[in-house]
């Protein structure tokens, strides 16, 4: 071996393993959120105050000797209000995003398997989710039945089936042609198994990193949703009601309003950051959906 290929192993060694680092913008984003998802686990074993009883007289500028992030309107612990809206926003955008994962995925799967009507029913079922505005069509879903957590969870979901389910089929399309999936089609393989042990893994991982993309997009969905009074319903906190509650003294008092948007745009960023860099890692690609 000549000095100067043994000097560019080393190179090439070094840049392979720049190439796995975490940029700082993933970092951050892995940091924070993974603050946020201790938070969510362990708020009810942290030493604040109760969600619903009143702290101490209303002030809603921070009190650093007193309470932290000060107090709302009627005295409640604003800290305690946001760490507890920090678990309800994650279960509720966790829950839409895994059920939206699931349904979606194998919709797209069993439509590139079985072909003919079960892929004409599900083009005709994302096309018509996919025509009507995501806005409008939670606002109808919700006022027709009665705003509650489990129905955020169920109208979310249902407006991320179809981009899960085109991502899942795109990559399930370029793999039917394969070698190891006509393999297994000659060896009698069934259609559960085909399905299930050779097109869900190859497609698995192109589909969780778009997940993280959607997880964001979702959590901002159900604050919007809260803020208009459509969502998570008093006494229970939400990033969006709080700050739909002090929207009125913006001027006398922003803390109330900045505080709660400060947490959301932190918690939001940094699910961005780890879904680009995921996107880049696996390749996932807008013209894929």
């Amino acid at each position: 071996m000549s000095a100067t290929t043994a000097a560019a192993v080393p190179r090439q060694a070094k840049r392979r393993n720049r190439s796995h680092r975490l940029p700082l913008g993933a970092l951050f984003g892995v940091a924070w959120f993974g603050l946020m998802v201790v938070v969510a686990l362990t708020v009810q074993w942290l030493p604040i105050h109760d969600i619903a009883t009143p702290a101490g007289p209303s002030n809603l500028s921070p009190q650093w000797a007193r309470e932290v992030l000060g107090t709302d309107e009627v005295g409640r612990s604003v800290l305690s209000r946001i760490l507890y809206g920090a678990r309800t926003s994650l279960a509720i955008g966790l829950a839409a995003t895994l059920l939206g994962m699931v349904v979606g995925g194998l919709m797209g799967l069993f439509s590139v398997y079985f072909k003919g009507t079960v892929s004409w029913l599900v083009d005709i079922l994302a096309t018509t989710v996919l025509a009507i505005p995501s806005l409008l069509f939670l606002l109808a879903i919700v006022l027709a039945l009665e705003p509650s957590i489990p129905v955020l969870i169920w109208s979310l979901s249902v407006i991320t089936i179809p981009p899960f389910m085109r991502l899942a089929r795109a990559n399930a399309l370029s793999q039917m042609s394969s070698e190891y999936v006509e393999a297994a089609q000659v060896m009698g393989a069934s259609a559960g198994r085909i399905i299930f042990k050779e097109l869900l893994p190859n497609a698995a991982l192109p589909v969780i990193s778009y997940a993280v993309l959607v997880l964001p997009s979702l959590i901002v969905v159900e604050g919007s949703l809260s803020f208009l009074g459509f969502g998570v319903q008093p006494p229970t906190p939400s990033w969006g009601g709080m700050i739909a509650l002090a929207r009125p003294k913006l001027t006398t008092a922003p803390w109330g309003a900045f505080i709660p948007c400060a947490v959301l745009f932190l918690t939001v960023y940094s699910l961005n950051q780890i879904g680009d860099h995921l996107r880049v890692r696996f390749d996932v690609r807008d013209s894929n959906l």
